[in-house]
């Protein structure tokens, strides 16, 4: 793939993102892997996990890991770019005109519906990343303690993640042994 059409497809990838986050999932599987076959869907779920760990928005260090894997150092600026450049623009002119009409009633209800949206993406893609990274009771375990210590204790994430990473860590090395 050249680096021109790695940067159309982040262009569209970009410009079809509603939600940010999880919630850009199930595109992202099917414009990568399914169309493309540029990765995996473990790549994207491994990517999307430390792009999550890492700071910057998840976008855009999704699509420089993917850009990255594809063409370096080039393809990780060339995807990073492509994927924000129309919601650069969107919420640019967004952000100058909701001001104006914020306090309307449509629009309120607009917005209103576009939460329920993206609340269903994100559903669906916590679905599906909990389908594929939960495969079995210990891992099932683990993802509930985890769960538990963040809903309920309030631990923060970074300690959960590092403390799951840990977990994994020594789980592989005693399979081993």
């Amino acid at each position: 793939m050249s680096l021109f059409k790695l940067f159309l497809l982040f262009v569209k990838i970009g410009s079809l993102m509603i939600g940010g986050g999880y919630s850009m999932l199930p595109l992202l599987i099917r414009e990568l892997v399914e169309k493309q076959n540029l990765i995996t869907e473990d790549e994207l779920t491994d990517y999307m996990a430390v792009a999550q760990c890492t700071p910057g928005v998840i976008a855009i260090n999704t699509a420089t890991f993917v850009g990255y894997k594809v063409k370096r150092v080039r393809g990780a600026i060339v995807a990073s770019l492509g994927v924000i450049l129309v919601p650069m623009i969107l919420i640019t002119v967004i952000a100058a005109l909701l001001e104006s009409f914020a306090s309307y009633p449509i629009v309120q209800h607009v917005f209103a519906g576009i939460r329920l949206a993206v609340c269903a993406l994100i559903t669906a893609s916590v679905y599906k990343l909990f389908r594929k990274s939960v495969p079995n009771l210990t891992s099932f375990l683990l993802f509930l303690a985890a769960f538990l210590f963040v809903c309920v204790g309030g631990v923060s994430p970074v300690f959960i993640v590092l403390g799951a990473g840990l977990i994994g860590l020594a789980w592989g090395w005693m399979k081993r042994c």
